[in-house]
């Protein structure tokens, strides 16, 4: 990566080889920003190029880092500020899913996702915050879910780390609103990415049957979201925000018996 132009704001996505991630990335670099791309998988190298394609005058560089340690967290942002760089934006959005009943999903999975969805999340906007907070302005852009908004039969552990996500996210707003940083959290609905291979998922109504968001158009949303300053947006198709309207509306029981349906195991026969 050549040096950086200082009259370029810069941004750090995370989980941006592939999916949703990726998309964030393309639209910070056709946004005007520089952009440090990370995830875990060999996939991210490609992302300076894809990047190009895009927005050739910005600057791209990729790191391959496993953000579910504290090393790794550590790594990225010594990567980020290297030569006293300033970080205007940080996306965190790097994620995984474990689906299946909770009596028989593998406990070292969740304990996984946890810390890269929980923990990982945690520390990188406390370093982000700091320094932002130091500097009296920045832009933080947290990924939640429409999982933090209802109960998540069968995905009991990521519809759990959704909701401390969205927590979190709302909090910090309220906290650091008034010292400059803007903070964000976008809630995706079902959408056309890895998620349910990844998660073991492919077996479900969810994965087979519902409609899927193009992560295109859910970052787009969410960038948006991000330099309007806004609150929290729900991403995606019309139907996925209905359901975000939905959501608010009915009490707990019936919606996660509609979500059970959806993310039983088996459901998709």
């Amino acid at each position: 990566m050549s040096s950086p132009d200082p009259t370029r704001p810069f941004a750090v996505v995370t989980g941006a080889s592939t999916g949703i991630g990726l998309e964030l990335a393309k639209r910070f670099a056709a946004g005007g920003y520089d952009v440090l791309a990370a995830a875990e998988d060999e996939r991210i190298t490609a992302v300076p190029a894809q990047l190009a394609e895009v927005a050739d005058d910005a600057r791209v560089e990729a790191v391959r880092v496993d953000l579910s340690t504290a090393a790794g967290v550590e790594q990225l942002w010594a990567v980020a500020t290297a030569g006293g760089r300033s970080v205007d934006a940080v996306a965190i959005h790097a994620g995984v899913g474990v689906g299946g009943e909770f009596v028989e999903t593998d406990l070292e999975a969740e304990l996984h996702l946890i810390d890269l969805n929980v923990v990982s999340f945690v520390h990188l906007a406390k370093l982000a915050s700091r320094a932002m907070v130091q500097r009296g302005e920045g832009r933080i852009l947290f990924t939640s879910s429409l999982a933090a908004r209802v109960p998540a039969p069968y995905q009991a552990v990521y519809g759990a780390s959704k909701a401390f996500v969205q927590s979190l996210a709302q909090s910090l707003r309220q906290e650091l609103e008034r010292k400059g940083v803007v903070v964000t959290a976008f809630l995706p609905g079902p959408t056309d990415t890895e998620f349910f291979e990844r998660a073991g998922m492919e077996d479900t109504k969810m994965a087979n049957t519902s409609a899927k968001d193009d992560p295109a158009t859910v970052a787009e949303q969410a960038f948006k979201a991000l330099q309007k300053g806004r609150d929290h947006v729900v991403t995606g198709s019309l139907g996925t925000k209905l359901q975000g309207a939905t959501a608010n509306l009915l009490p707990n029981a019936p919606l996660a018996k509609g979500q059970g349906k959806l993310a039983e195991p088996g459901s998709a026969d």
